[in-house]
């Protein structure tokens, strides 16, 4: 265990759902874990015990919180969990905290399996319905120039764009055409408990968060992890993006939950100590700054260039496309902030440099 995973501390230590099994984690909510085909091999997912009014009368049932990926093997796991862990109560509705494909990929499925409408907030729903579309600025082909201009050799190129394509419609093959919105700070009961939106930004559009203030739980989604720090990327759609300032704004919002709070993130364990990973998130982004910023201090950087500086590892193609991201996302910060200047070279690619010698002290 790395020496900032000792400080949290894990009620359930290593006791993980078997395949398409549940483990309650506080009362009415369930935990259980779904495969994926990358690096980061799981996502959690949630089952919330819940009551809707109906026509005639009260209907117990089901809130998901989370679909994971349209494959085979997703589908199969969530056949046996409705066969022998509902107690044969039906999925009354389907949230989905953002529009990531391990988060949404199999809401429509889901839902049309269920007739249960999809909740999620307005920013999320858009994007993943522009992503499905394929339109310009977020389909594939958006990414070439965009690695381009950040300084990605043409030689990369080839095992970059073979990742990407199709990547969205392929791991999330349908959007439910109509969603039921979430907002920050709407209260939204499930199975007689309040659960509280909480609204975060820079790993995704408009990403929600669910805390329940009677249970001391917060479905985290991506936003708190306990054991990497959530991707913040720039993307060609926005190509002046901010995203570090957005999620360390963002992790605020978390500050005035209480110190013992469960939280149930999408990745790694459910895990308490909530403001010590919230501490070490920040530590984390501020240490990334410094070092680019002295990157950048000794010669102009491409964000290309930042990557090997932030990512000290091997990377597949499907990791260095969010590195390269997320390497821009923490340039763009100390642009945006002042502490950098960003040239455009003949050669078309963005490098950036100190603005001043002043502009070394962040």
């Amino acid at each position: 265990m790395n020496p900032l995973e000792s400080q949290l501390d894990y009620p359930f230590a290593d006791n993980l759902p078997a395949p398409a099994t549940l483990i309650q984690v506080a009362p009415g909510v369930y935990w259980l874990r779904m495969g994926l085909p990358f690096a980061l091999n799981h996502i959690n997912l949630w089952l919330l015990e819940d009551e809707m009014a109906g026509d005639a009368g009260p209907v117990k049932g089901w809130t998901i919180v989370d679909c994971g990926i349209a494959n085979d093997a997703t589908r199969a796991a969530w056949e046996s969990i409705f066969a022998n862990q509902l107690r044969g109560l039906p999925v009354l509705r389907v949230i989905a905290t953002h529009f990531h494909p391990d988060h949404l990929g199999l809401a429509d499925w889901l839902c049309r399996r269920w007739q249960a409408p999809l909740w999620m907030s307005a920013g999320e729903y858009a994007f993943a319905r522009m992503m499905h579309a394929k339109l310009p600025g977020v389909a594939d082909a958006a990414m070439f120039p965009h690695l381009q201009r950040h300084g990605m050799q043409d030689s990369a190129m080839p095992a970059l764009l073979d990742a990407r394509k199709n990547y969205y419609p392929s791991l999330v093959p349908a959007v439910p055409e109509s969603y039921i919105r979430l907002q920050d700070g709407q209260v939204l009961p499930i199975g007689g408990r309040d659960w509280r939106v909480i609204t975060g930004f820079g790993h995704a559009p408009e990403h929600v968060a669910l805390h329940c203030d009677s249970l001391g739980v917060l479905i985290s989604g991506d936003m708190v992890l306990p054991r990497i720090s959530t991707n913040v990327s720039v993307f060609p759609i926005e190509p002046q993006a901010n995203p570090v300032q957005l999620y360390l704004d963002s992790l605020g919002k978390y500050d005035a939950l209480a110190a013992e709070t469960l939280v149930l993130p999408s990745h790694g364990k459910p895990f308490r100590g909530l403001h010590v990973r919230i501490n070490q998130l920040r530590e984390h982004h501020a240490e990334r700054l410094a070092e680019v910023l002295e990157a950048c201090r000794e010669a102009p950087r491409s964000a290309a260039d930042i990557v090997p500086i932030m990512f000290r590892r091997a990377l597949d193609a499907h990791q260095l496309t969010f590195a390269l991201g997320e390497a821009l996302a923490h340039l763009h910060q100390l642009w945006l902030a002042g502490h950098l200047r960003r040239l455009q070279g003949a050669d078309g690619v963005f490098r950036f440099t100190l603005a001043a010698p002043e502009a070394e002290n962040l």
